[in-house]
């Protein structure tokens, strides 16, 4: 029984990320749509399907009663609105990215995102690292000083990707509520900012989304696929443990690596790949260091270490 949901729990998982890696594709195909509005549909019809999927799920009188004790909970309340603007500016800067030809960097941020999320976990929780997750940290950071000297400039898409995630991530982990009921909180908090730009884009003739029926379907689709990768994502990281889930992440920015450099031909140069061999030995030196083997390992060096003292 036990073996059947952690296979659920995989199939769930990695359906988020295999969408996550893929949904490049989507937005590309809104490229005469500027990123402003994009983001900004993105906000409103993915509040709009989380309130008809509460709604059909029969879930709309437990996100009334938690919303209203967010606002009596000053704390919770700050943590939501925080880390619903930091995933709004995630979002934006993903959808820039894709559509300026920078794939390749957005894959990077979230090859970077699991050590940045460590670091976090020292700084803020006071978390403790190990030898094994120090290194990794240093291998990654000689990653990114390589394409800064090699481009003459930090690859701030990817930073800013890595980092807000990162601090997406600390802030749900503060909130700590069922991942529909938090999708539709966050989106609340945007969807009036969202609604009122793309009002003004619209009085200014600015707005696309009338423009044709594959395009206004394709941004009201945006929602939907925005939503469900989060939804499967928190199904299967329910069923699964931290360590595979750790895995699994990383079939995202793989696809995505994959479809800059095959699909839209972005230039995979040499400093590229060097950078991504220092990126890639880190998350492999990470990803044993969380996995009970790697742990198991460390324990012995360590009594090993111990005993010939």
């Amino acid at each position: 029984m036990k073996l059947d949901q952690e296979k659920e729990g995989i199939i769930y998982a990695a359906l988020s990320y295999i969408i996550w890696g893929v949904v490049t594709i989507y937005w590309k195909q809104l490229q005469e749509v500027s990123s402003g509005e994009i983001l900004a549909q993105r906000v409103f019809w993915s509040f709009l399907f989380m309130v008809v999927l509460l709604i059909m799920t029969k879930k709309w009188k437990a996100f009334i009663t938690y919303a209203k004790e967010i606002v009596r909970a000053p704390k919770k309340f700050w943590a939501l609105f925080i880390a619903s603007v930091l995933i709004s500016v995630n979002w934006g800067v993903f959808i820039w990215a894709v559509n300026a030809g920078r794939i390749l960097e957005t894959s990077l941020g979230y090859y970077i995102n699991p050590l940045v999320s460590m670091l976090l976990g020292v700084l803020v929780l006071k978390e403790q690292l190990s030898r094994a997750q120090t290194f990794a940290f240093m291998l990654a950071g000689v990653g990114v000083l390589i394409l800064g000297i090699h481009f003459g400039s930090i690859p701030w898409v990817s930073l800013v990707l890595a980092i807000t995630f990162g601090l997406y991530g600390l802030a749900k982990k503060m909130i700590q509520t069922e991942a529909a009921i938090g999708l539709t909180l966050e989106t609340v908090m945007m969807a009036p900012i969202a609604l009122g730009y793309w009002m003004y884009l619209m009085i200014q003739s600015e707005s696309r989304f009338f423009d044709s029926t594959p395009t206004s379907l394709l941004l009201i689709g945006g929602g939907i696929v925005t939503a469900l990768p989060l939804l499967y994502f928190a199904k299967g990281a329910q069923k699964v443990s931290l360590s595979l889930l750790g895995i699994l992440q990383y079939i995202a920015p793989t696809l995505s690596l994959l479809i800059g450099v095959f699909v839209y031909h972005e230039t995979f140069t040499k400093a590229h790949m060097l950078a991504f061999l220092f990126i890639w030995s880190a998350l492999i030196i990470y990803t044993l260091s969380v996995t009970k083997w790697g742990k198991a390992t460390a324990a012995k060096m360590k009594k090993h270490g111990k005993m010939g003292a």
